[in-house]
């Protein structure tokens, strides 16, 4: 199985995760892409973050509608700070069958030297890079593969912490975020407090 898998924060997942997954998936003939929220982001230990149990909660509303998308609890099950390596190692473990597809912004690639074992990822997966405006593609460097899978991905101008923001001044996130992760939001009142 080609097997997409997309880290990050998700405090809350947007639209812009969403749309940028999809678009992928379907470029790259993925048969799934596996969302996984971070329990301690290494690049983002100090800063607040809403609970596992909630921001689950919202990736599951807000991808229930599409088949080819899954949520994963590994790295909070974990425990710890949140290594892609650590899942990576951890997914080959459970399903050696699969072939991963690490899905990481052109921002992200630019610092991939700092995370922990790089050479080791892509030795485990394939690297799609979902290109932004102003990123000019990767840099020649001997550690990263030659068959870097460059995917343009669509500009989506929607931030988590713009959304939190605006939850926290009353105003509206209706097209911003699915529908059910919006009444989630509204229903467990959370961002009132940033």
């Amino acid at each position: 199985m080609k097997l997409g898998v997309f880290g990050g924060t998700f405090d809350p997942v947007h639209h812009g995760h969403l749309i940028v997954a999809e678009y992928v998936r379907e470029r790259i003939g993925l048969d799934r892409v596996l969302f996984i929220p971070t329990l301690i982001s290494p690049h983002k230990a100090d800063a607040p973050v809403t609970s596992p149990a909630h921001r689950l909660a919202m990736l599951r509303e807000g991808i229930k509608f599409n088949p080819f998308f899954q949520v994963s609890d590994i790295e909070i099950e974990r425990g710890g700070v949140s290594y892609t390596i650590d899942t990576l190692r951890q997914m080959g473990e459970e399903g050696a069958t699969d072939e991963f597809f690490l899905l990481i912004g052109a921002d992200n690639l630019m610092e991939f030297r700092s995370w922990k074992e790089p050479g080791e990822i892509v030795k485990r997966a394939k690297l799609v890079v979902m290109n932004r405006p102003g990123f000019a593609g990767a840099p020649a460097d001997p550690l990263l593969p030659g068959d870097i899978i460059q995917c343009p991905v669509p500009s989506i101008d929607i931030s988590a912490t713009e959304i939190r923001h605006r939850v926290q001044k009353g105003l509206p996130i209706s097209y911003l975020v699915p529908p059910s992760v919006a009444r989630y939001i509204d229903r467990h009142r959370l961002y009132r407090q940033v």
